[in-house]
């Protein structure tokens, strides 16, 4: 059950949050500025989300106590939902990008990691109503919060794809801030 878990979480959120391909050239410089102002204050929030999948799985694949995979994964989905809303002010901030239908694309994206936002919190307060000290009913309501994981990503993989096909995906990839290391495979 836990090695389960911990391959439904890091298949998430660090993967999905590399857009595709490797750095970018040196096309539109308004764009790059754009990936820039983004990238910058994306980087604290994705060695986040980093760490707080590498907690989750570290406490399901070792044999923790389910107090402490409750305790970890409750934090972890906190600090989940706070930096994907924090992406989304971020391109908020940034301005509109300047690629064809740039305020439609923002505003989608935007919208997109506030569903990541708000799934990873809900996430939260699932895990925070679980029984722990029955170790059955804790099992039972893990298996819920794991499937649960798959919808709470797709606002953010959706987010992602929208400024893909904006067409930022080369200038965003070219910024330092938005490269993560993607995690290495997971036991199933």
């Amino acid at each position: 059950m836990n090695k389960k878990f911990a391959a439904a979480v890091s298949g998430g959120a660090v993967l999905m949050l590399v857009l595709s391909g490797c750095g970018g050239d040196d096309g539109d410089e308004k764009a790059n500025a754009w990936a820039k102002k983004v990238c910058d204050k994306w980087q604290p929030e994705l060695k986040k989300i980093e760490t707080a999948n590498a907690d989750i799985k570290r406490v399901a694949t070792e044999s923790s106590k389910p107090e402490e995979v409750q305790t970890t994964d409750s934090a972890a989905f906190g600090t989940m939902s706070a930096s994907y809303k924090a992406m989304g002010t971020a391109l908020q901030g940034a301005g509109v990008p300047p690629v064809k239908d740039g305020q439609t694309t923002q505003a989608t994206a935007i919208k997109g990691f506030e569903e990541s936002s708000k799934g990873y919190a809900d996430l939260k307060t699932k895990m925070e109503a679980l029984d722990a000290k029955d170790q059955t009913k804790f099992a039972e309501g893990l298996k819920e919060v794991a499937g649960g994981l798959d919808q709470a990503t797709q606002g953010g993989k959706n987010a992602l794809n929208t400024l893909k096909a904006g067409g930022l995906d080369k200038a965003m990839n070219g910024q330092k801030g938005c490269q993560v290391a993607a995690p290495s495979a997971s036991p199933k």
